[in-house]
């Protein structure tokens, strides 16, 4: 079953919680804190891979969760760093989160971190001063980020085959590659695209696709086209097949067709380098068929026939050398391109107060993090996160907006009293 589009949820691994802990050994007084750090969250990776050509792999499980930090120790022992999850996903794959393209993965041994995973809760002995010697506070580890995303597969193919049902696509790349696609004598035949690696000499090939015909409509959604259209956007060349068995003009009537669904799902695609040729050449009105074709179509038109072989040498050669001049266009329009300037980071130390009803909201991603690695059911917890609320500004901001003792402030899923 060939899957191209599915939805997964993933899940960086928790900080392991960082510990409180005083040395506590024979003759060594006021040992002091020696509480370890808890261990880093694993984090969820996506990787383009080669030898992955569909994403039914996800059809059974969609939810990927990385392995959570170690707790620290005494004796200043560090936690476990959780281990990473590497998800392989075939070439092409697009990353949408929340509708918008994150990522495109078109090359082999492409890797994404689409989910970090918390850094690791610090232990008391961070929190000793030359005052406070015997902090009795540690850290809870951060949590790990989720997101929802939304992966599209667009099949990477330096050409593409289309046309009508039953012009001999599947015939033509069995013909020309290793690639074994379902053949027979009515409609339809091929219900998902298809590849296969055309040998034109021993150093040199290309990657052709076949794709399920299309019918008129099929850029709306008719026979399913629109989920075959968007593996043509990505190919170089597009070898537009005409059944040879058809009359002279049902065949300019299949030409036209083709031209304009590819127009309607992307008019971009007009662009793109075409080859026409007529199929099933060994039938007796085929020739006729070509002629008319040739006759209606500026620019060369190859007569194939898959049966005979007659045609298909010429046209692969044809199909070979656009791909090529398409490639050579490809590599010097990236060494063109004109390397942007990095987007300024956010500033994360900035904080936003705004009263909702009768309490306070803060927002700031930093001070976020700080509330939920903040144990403040002790003292010493809610001593270091009000020193927090200092240095950020939010405490001069909530005064302003008129908090007041027993006010509720809500930071992120965490909620204190104003004091």
């Amino acid at each position: 079953m060939f899957v191209d589009e599915v939805d997964i949820v993933v899940r960086g691994g928790d900080g392991g919680n960082g510990v409180v802990s005083f040395r506590r050994e024979k003759f060594v007084p006021r040992g002091g804190p020696d509480g370890g750090d808890g261990g880093r969250g694993g984090s969820v990776y996506l990787m383009a891979d080669s030898q992955q050509s569909t994403l039914i792999d996800f059809r059974h499980k969609r939810r990927f969760a990385a392995e959570r930090g170690g707790h620290g120790a005494s004796s200043n022992c560090h936690g476990k760093t959780g281990s990473d999850i590497i998800i392989h996903v075939p070439v092409g794959t697009l990353v949408y989160e929340d509708g918008k393209l994150i990522a495109d993965l078109n090359e082999s041994g492409t890797q994404l971190c689409v989910a970090r995973g918390g850094r690791g809760g610090l232990g008391n002995q961070h929190f000793a001063t030359a005052v406070h010697r015997a902090p009795r506070f540690s850290q809870r580890g951060e949590p790990g980020e989720e997101h929802a995303l939304s992966l599209q597969l667009k099949l990477l193919a330096d050409a593409g085959v289309v046309g009508a049902p039953n012009a001999g696509k599947s015939t033509l790349l069995a013909a020309v590659s290793a690639a074994r696609p379902k053949i027979a004598d009515y409609p339809f035949t091929t219900l998902e695209p298809q590849l296969g690696v055309v040998q034109v000499d021993i150093d040199a090939n290309f990657v052709l696709v076949d794709l399920p015909g299309l019918i008129e409509g099929a850029s709306a959604g008719a026979g399913l086209g629109d989920q075959f259209l968007r593996h043509v956007e990505r190919t170089r060349v597009l070898i537009h097949l005409i059944d040879g068995a058809a009359t002279p003009s049902e065949a300019l009537a299949q030409l036209n067709m083709i031209e304009h669904e590819l127009q309607a799902w992307n008019p971009q695609l007009l662009a793109v380098r075409r080859i026409i040729a007529v199929s099933k050449q060994d039938l007796t009105a085929a020739p006729h068929t070509l002629e008319a074709v040739r006759g209606a179509v500026p620019g060369p038109v190859f007569g194939i026939s898959a049966a005979t072989g007659a045609g298909i040498k010429e046209l692969i050669s044809a199909v070979y050398a656009a791909v090529l001049e398409a490639r050579h266009e490809a590599r010097t329009a990236l060494e063109a391109e004109v390397v942007l300037k990095p987007r300024p980071r956010p500033n994360v130390r900035s904080v936003r107060v705004v009263k909702e009803g009768a309490d306070f909201r803060i927002n700031g991603s930093q001070l976020e993090r700080v509330a939920h690695m903040t144990d403040l059911q002790t003292d010493d917890g809610r001593a270091y996160f009000e020193r927090a609320l200092v240095r950020t500004g939010a405490r001069r901001k909530l005064e302003k907006l008129g908090a007041k003792a027993g006010d509720r402030v809500l930071v992120g899923s965490v909620e204190f009293t104003f004091s």
